[in-house]
């Protein structure tokens, strides 16, 4: 014989059961539904917060500090340290930032020539422009004597009122020298380029920009060229 509270027992342990499942559906449910009212192109929260525009612009020197001082602040700044000092302190004082401004500078100018990428200027910076360096690095060109030329051809303009014979004959030279340069300017940009879009085919760099780059690299001496040449002839 079921006595009532048996009964009633497993009738609320069936309705817990059937809530328990009903509790799980409810959640399959909504999971789904957020899964369905999710748009297109969504992307979970990163876990940190979004650096701000004005932050950004400001790390990369595109916009000035607000909270920095002015160049009026900086020289307010300036003469009251001054006239906290004597005179013979100034004058250590100044000695001693100059020092500091030209190690700095010798820093700087060092680590260019290596070719590290911190110091590097933004149009010398990257993989693809280190190839076309070592690239024009690896060969002669006749560019390479174009400022000895330009000194040369000055020189025969002054000449030319004591000996204008020699002069015109010069002359006519020097055109042919540029026409030559000019001819293995365009030879010298397209064939870099060439060899560019073989080592890195993805590359988005604009080929006139690649090609001018190869071509100023190459106007310079050997030895004067910056950063400084990696690479053997």
């Amino acid at each position: 014989m079921k006595l009532p509270w048996q009964k009633n027992s497993k009738s609320d342990d069936s309705s817990v059961f059937e809530n328990k499942n009903s509790g799980q559906d409810g959640v399959e449910v909504e999971f789904s539904e957020f899964e369905e009212n999710v748009p297109k192109g969504y992307t979970p929260p990163k876990g940190r917060p979004t650096p701000k525009r004005n932050e950004q612009e400001i790390a990369k020197g595109v916009r000035r500090d607000p909270r920095g001082m002015s160049s009026a602040q900086f020289a307010q700044n300036r003469k009251k340290l001054k006239q906290s000092m004597t005179k013979e302190e100034w004058k250590d004082y100044k000695k001693q930032e100059r020092e500091e401004r030209r190690e700095q500078n010798r820093i700087t100018q060092e680590r260019m020539a290596s070719g590290d990428e911190r110091y590097l200027m933004p149009r010398d910076k990257g993989e693809v422009r280190a190839f076309v360096r070592d690239w024009v690095d690896s060969r002669r060109f006749i560019n390479e004597w174009a400022m000895p030329a330009a000194l040369v051809m000055l020189l025969i303009m002054f000449l030319g009122t004591v000996a204008p014979s020699f002069a015109n004959i010069s002359a006519m030279a020097a055109m042919v020298f540029i026409v030559v340069l000019l001819v293995e300017g365009v030879y010298l940009g397209r064939t870099s380029n060439k060899a560019v879009r073989r080592a890195f085919p993805g590359t988005t760099e604009a080929g006139v920009s690649l090609g001018f780059y190869a071509y100023s690299r190459a106007t310079q001496p050997y030895k004067w060229r910056t950063p400084r040449p990696r690479v053997k002839r």
